[in-house]
C-alpha cells in the first residue's frame, strides 16, 4: 500500500505542488502591483484622478501588495504547500 502511495501519489502532488507555487506567483506579482501603485499616483499628479478616488485606490492596491509578499515570503521560504 505505502508502495503505491510513493509510485502514484508522490509524483501527483509534486506537479500540483509546482502548478500552486507558479499559480500564486502569477497571481500575486509584486512587480505588477508597484507598477500599478506608481501608474496610480502619475494619473492622481496629472489631475485624471480625483483625489478620494486616488486614495481608494491607493489603499487597496497597498494592501494587495502586502498580500503579494506575504505569499512571496511564505514561497521562498516553503511554507506553502499542498494538502493532502
Amino acid at each position: 500500500m505505502f508502495v503505491l502511495d510513493d509510485l502514484l501519489v508522490r509524483p501527483f502532488v509534486g506537479i500540483v505542488d509546482a502548478l500552486h507555487s507558479i499559480a500564486l506567483d502569477e497571481m500575486y506579482d509584486v512587480e505588477a502591483i508597484e507598477a500599478d501603485l506608481k501608474e496610480n499616483q502619475l494619473l492622481y499628479e496629472l489631475g485624471e484622478r480625483s483625489d478620494a478616488e486616488y486614495r481608494r485606490r491607493k489603499a487597496e492596491l497597498e494592501a494587495e501588495l502586502e498580500t503579494a509578499r506575504d505569499v512571496h515570503e511564505r514561497l521562498s521560504s516553503g511554507r506553502v504547500e499542498v494538502k493532502r
